[in-house]
């Protein structure tokens, strides 16, 4: 605990004074290559400092926090665009782009540093739930074929839940402001499109919509920008994986989203002729059943099958006593 506790410190100063320097260095310079070439130093730091972690799971939150989207909203920055602007004050500059946060328009938000009502009840069901799922998972071979894919895929959606809505939590504690939704009730999408574009990790298409697919659609049209941003994030996702395994990835996950990609043409062509849909309930259980199914075949596999998936389930289990403890310490001292 003392030493994650030290790389967190160790990173986030890190990470903190990499981003000051990235604000005043573009202040100065034009979008472009002038300050494509400031940034590069920052973006040569940032995939280095999760490998300051040996949990599992900061490594590779850490990563997905400042490989992934931090990197993407730099590479805006460079361009001119993006949610990070050199104008922005320095405190709120680091948390966007440090963090997997995007505030909402001033029009639209009551600034205000509490948490929404509701907020604290609806993630303390959903920190239960996930609790209860991480002592469910010595059952998971034991069960049917049809529920692990669910199982996995509850388990992972919880996780990142509680791992952004906290991250979340912080910024708005900092910032003061409205943030936009990370996830939107996944479990409601009716499509692929709905899905991915609007339900699922909100972040990850915030920044490969401007990084990816409009720049290759305003080239070669909508369905050439879907499957662009699928492959990139295909291969972002590989890079999560190396941080988590710590060795190459085997392209399975590339394979999940280029195949999710080409079925999103596919469902997009088959809309836009207006032909027959089923109803709404039945296409939610049919995008579910692909996610989910697609999912145990191509993403979640070569995570079991190395068994990484015990190395997980044991830090949960040890965050999750440590917890446990610190209550039991709090009670006693009540």
């Amino acid at each position: 605990m003392a030493s994650a506790l030290a790389g967190l410190a160790v990173v986030s100063a890190a990470a903190a004074g990499a981003l000051s320097y990235a604000r005043l260095a573009t202040a100065r310079l034009s979008p472009g290559i002038p300050r494509l070439a400031a940034l590069l130093p920052v973006l040569l730091l940032l995939p280095v400092l999760p490998f300051a972690f040996a949990s599992i799971h900061l490594r590779t939150i850490s990563a997905f926090f400042l490989v992934w989207l931090c990197g993407f909203k730099l590479l805006l920055l460079a361009a001119g665009h993006g949610p990070l602007h050199p104008a922005l004050p320095l405190a709120r500059f680091v948390a966007c782009a440090a963090l997997p946060v995007k505030v909402r328009d001033e029009q639209q938000q009551q600034p205000s540093r509490a948490l929404p009502s509701g907020f604290l009840l609806s993630y303390a069901a959903k920190a239960a739930l996930f609790a209860a799922l991480v002592s469910a998972r010595r059952y998971r071979a034991r069960m049917p074929a049809y529920a692990v894919p669910v199982f996995d895929g509850a388990h992972v959606y919880l996780m990142l839940e509680l791992f952004l809505a906290s991250a979340a939590a912080l910024a708005r504690a900092l910032l003061g402001a409205e943030l936009e939704p990370q996830f939107d009730r996944p479990y409601l999408a009716s499509s692929l499109g709905d899905f991915w574009g609007r339900r699922w990790n909100l972040m990850v298409p915030g920044v490969l919509r401007p990084c990816v697919y409009r720049p290759v659609r305003a080239r070669l049209g909508a369905a050439a920008g879907v499957l662009a941003a699928f492959l990139v994030s295909g291969a972002m996702h590989e890079v999560m994986f190396y941080y988590i395994a710590l060795e190459a990835g085997t392209g399975k996950v590339t394979a999940f989203f280029a195949l999710h990609g080409a079925c999103l043409v596919a469902e997009r062509w088959w809309q836009g002729r207006g032909l027959w849909r089923p109803p709404r309930p039945v296409a939610t259980a049919l995008t579910l059943a692909f996610v989910a199914g697609t999912g145990s075949w191509l993403f979640f596999a070569p995570v079991i099958r190395s068994g990484l998936d015990k190395a997980i389930i044991a830090e949960c289990e040890g965050f999750l006593a440590l917890l446990e403890r610190a209550g039991r310490n709090l009670a006693a001292a009540l």
